[in-house]
């Protein structure tokens, strides 16, 4: 009787033993998973948070990049809209020159070359006349005014301007290097007669001119002095 008990209570204590170690089992199963799953979420935010930096990093990167590239393409425009305002701005320069250029050479008469032979005679209206130079190739040196003409004798007026420019022409003596000694009406309507020379030098001369409308004032003839009756 006592041995079948023992049997039993062996067996209860076998089948208590079974089940702790399939509960362990279980126990540590679980615990593995677990820790697997942990590890496995670990590097999963790990890896995302590499991933979302490299990609903040790229993308901060292509930013700069864009930025730089805007930069530099402004920065073209820029140049370009310089250049371009640099070159509108020569150009009208230039323009400006040519005008102011064409504005004087309209009033300048043409190469002396191209007006053929000069007539010289000796001796002249006077005494004092050493020789007279006439050329029928003398052309008008042009014009600014308009209008009815009378001849206007104010050393600051145009018209004593256009003057002095036909009695340079007539001479060959350059404008801004010749004194006027005398001007004044040759005796009949829009004619006039100067005494000039070149300055420092005692070679003098008388020229007559006379008006052509609309074309300015035109060389008639120059008669070189003796002496300069009009000092």
């Amino acid at each position: 009787m006592k041995n079948d008990f023992d049997n039993l209570n062996e067996g209860a204590r076998s089948r208590t033993r079974a089940k702790r170690r399939k509960t362990n089992l279980i126990l540590n199963t679980l615990i593995v998973v677990v820790i697997l799953l942990i590890v496995f979420v670990s590097v999963n935010i790990f890896f995302s948070n590499d991933e979302g930096a490299a990609d903040n990093s790229n993308a901060t990167a292509e930013n700069e990049k864009g930025a730089a590239s805007s930069d530099k393409q402004d920065n073209k425009d820029n140049n370009g809209s310089k250049n371009a305002d640099e070159d509108k701005n020569g150009e009208k320069a230039e323009q400006s020159d040519e005008g102011s250029a064409d504005d004087s050479e309209s009033a300048e008469p043409e190469d002396n070359e191209d007006l053929g032979d000069p007539v010289v005679t000796e001796g002249g209206s006077d005494a004092n006349v050493k020789q007279t130079i006439e050329n029928p190739g003398w052309q008008p040196v042009g014009t600014t005014q308009s209008g009815e003409h009378a001849p206007v004798f104010d050393q600051n007026s145009v018209d004593w301007q256009e003057m002095t420019l036909a009695y340079s022409y007539a001479t060959g003596i350059d404008k801004n290097n010749m004194t006027v000694w005398w001007n004044e009406n040759n005796g009949a309507p829009n004619t006039a007669v100067g005494t000039v020379s070149a300055k420092g030098s005692e070679q003098t001369y008388r020229v007559a001119i006379e008006w052509v409308e609309g074309q300015g004032w035109k060389p008639v003839k120059v008669e070189e002095l003796i002496q300069n009756d009009k000092r």
